[in-house]
């Protein structure tokens, strides 16, 4: 008689996106045997960079940087591991029309902005330094809360001393920091931008980043903290730019990855999680498809909250309030996904000669209204008539994405609706929405429909099939008050733990949200660490 040998592990991680990675780490840095579980034949989750036609390279899902956490790029030594990360020139260009001039360019320092938005009204340009003051004053204090765990409703001794802390710094605010962080958590984007500008281009500029990954209008309340979420971040310790990781998005996981190496993490891809093993009410292992089966002493998931509890948890393991907590937790991003090899770069009717315009976020989405009924469009229909569309062309400064003389662009469009109305079916229309896509930015510029070599398309089922993004939703589940700090996902578990001892989560369904940050999986890791 034989019996089957099953190693046993400190830590088995579900999940090799770059929050997973971050964890592992952590954990491996502190000693712990980990062992990273990929269920795609690649590691990095959603931050990876893909062949999509032959030449022609690209991140395929997330593909652009900001967020990525400074103190995790140093522990991780992320810099030595090759990664290089290039800043846009301009924050973002907004073509407005097909007439000439009729454009906004953002960023480039103060001065440069205000110049291009008197352009449109004196007084927005005058009023632009005050609203940039606010949005900062209100992003350091929330910037401070990242890398802490959330006091725990309902916790100990230990969470009343943070709660209090939090408290504290929130008392240390004026009252007038104190109402404009209160109108950042609360308040529509809109709402926000109209008390401060009167042009429409200026408000379709920032109000975009309301919308970028939230299924809503810019007037939805609440909104305006996704627009804030995208503030927190920097590139290359300047607070507020974006950049390119050379490479694309999985030179930023490979980098991860190979850190987690040079600490011992072992990784299996092509391994997805069938089950996660519950014995005597504490998490002691995982089955895998393949019928495997690794145990250890702790079990982090990587993965969303709802599909961690829904696929791979028996319900019959946590309380029924919990799970019908989690039932309720509202995902879907309105996200539709493209990647295109190009034969040549878009020429803009309003802006036709080359330049730093191209290498930043090109939007079309002229104003707010328009933003609005692209919502309304995609509640009704399934999806916009004249979808929000950002185009970005990461081969203008990174010649290793396509072959010389051609390139590769990152289609980022807003909205469609994760699930389409009654009898229709995403694989049925996903390349007529394509066709729409590609079809909003030749309106702005003539040439970019026919320079389309080849297309990757994600529709919102797509990107939950291939990267278990629930309801597409690019933040594993939506940013609103009712899903943030202690309430995420579910109050009372809001400190990277579950109901089922020994089952964590370290993935963008936990504080403090979606993004490449890194930032669940360093407080996640730390959290378990404090309970070996």
């Amino acid at each position: 008689m034989h019996t089957t040998q099953h190693k046993s592990y400190d830590i088995v991680v579900i999940g090799g996106g770059h929050n997973g990675l971050v964890c592992a780490a952590y954990l491996a840095g502190a000693g712990k045997s980990v062992r990273v579980l990929e269920q795609r034949p690649v590691l990095g989750g959603a931050a990876v960079t893909e062949e999509f036609h032959p030449g022609f390279r690209n991140s395929t899902a997330s593909y652009t940087v900001s967020l990525l956490n400074p103190k995790i790029i140093r522990d991780l030594r992320l810099y030595e591991h090759g990664l290089k990360v290039i800043e846009r020139p301009f924050s973002n260009f907004l073509p407005l029309s097909d007439r000439p001039r009729d454009y906004l360019c953002v960023g480039g320092g103060l001065a440069a902005t205000q110049a291009e938005v008197a352009k449109f009204s004196n007084d927005d340009a005058a009023r632009l330094p005050g609203y940039y003051a606010m949005l900062e004053r209100v992003a350091n204090v929330l910037r401070a809360l990242l890398l802490e765990t959330p006091p725990n409703v309902g916790g100990g001794i230990a969470d009343l001393l943070q709660a209090l802390k939090v408290g504290k710094r929130f008392k240390s605010l004026d009252m007038s920091a104190r109402r404009d962080v209160l109108d950042l958590l609360t308040k529509s984007a809109g709402d926000v931008l109209d008390q401060y500008f009167a042009s429409d281009a200026i408000k379709a500029c920032f109000g975009f980043d309301s919308v970028v990954g939230n299924f809503a209008s810019p007037y939805t309340p609440g909104s305006a903290y996704v627009l804030l979420h995208h503030v927190f971040g920097e590139v290359n310790g300047k607070p507020g730019i974006w950049g390119h990781a050379v490479g694309g998005m999985g030179a930023i996981t490979q980098a991860m990855a190979a850190e987690c190496r040079a600490r011992g993490v072992e990784f299996s891809v092509d391994a997805p999680v069938e089950k996660v093993l519950v014995e005597g009410a504490r998490a002691a292992g995982v089955k895998l498809a393949s019928g495997e089966t690794i145990y250890a002493r702790k079990i982090v998931s990587n993965l969303n909250p709802k599909r961690l509890f829904s696929a791979l948890v028996d319900g019959a393991d946590v309380p029924d309030e919990f799970m019908q907590r989690v039932s309720g937790y509202r995902c879907g991003s309105g996200t539709f996904r493209m990647n295109v090899a190009l034969s040549a770069l878009p020429v803009f009717s309003c802006l036709p000669q080359p330049g730093p315009h191209l290498s930043s976020g090109i939007i079309m989405a002229p104003s707010l209204r328009y933003m609005e009924q692209a919502y309304f469009d995609a509640r009704t229909h399934g999806w916009s008539a004249n979808p929000i569309v950002e185009v970005l062309i990461p081969s203008i400064v990174d010649s290793t994405l396509a072959p010389t003389g051609q390139h590769v662009a990152s289609l980022f469009c807003q909205h469609v609706s994760p699930v389409l109305p009654r009898g229709m079916h995403w694989d049925d229309y996903r390349d007529k929405v394509a066709d729409i896509m590609i079809g909003t930015v030749t309106k702005f510029a003539p040439n970019f429909g026919e320079s389309v070599v080849a297309r990757q398309i994600h529709s919102p089922l797509d990107l939950e099939r291939k990267f278990g993004l629930v309801g597409g939703d690019i933040f594993h589940g939506a940013l609103s008050l009712d899903q943030l700090f202690s309430a995420r996902p579910v109050m009372g578990y809001g400190n990277y733990r579950t109901p089922i001892a020994g089952l964590y989560q370290c993935g963008s369904g936990t504080h403090p949200g979606g993004g490449v940050t890194g930032i669940p999986g360093h407080n996640a890791a730390r959290e378990i660490l404090k309970d070996t």
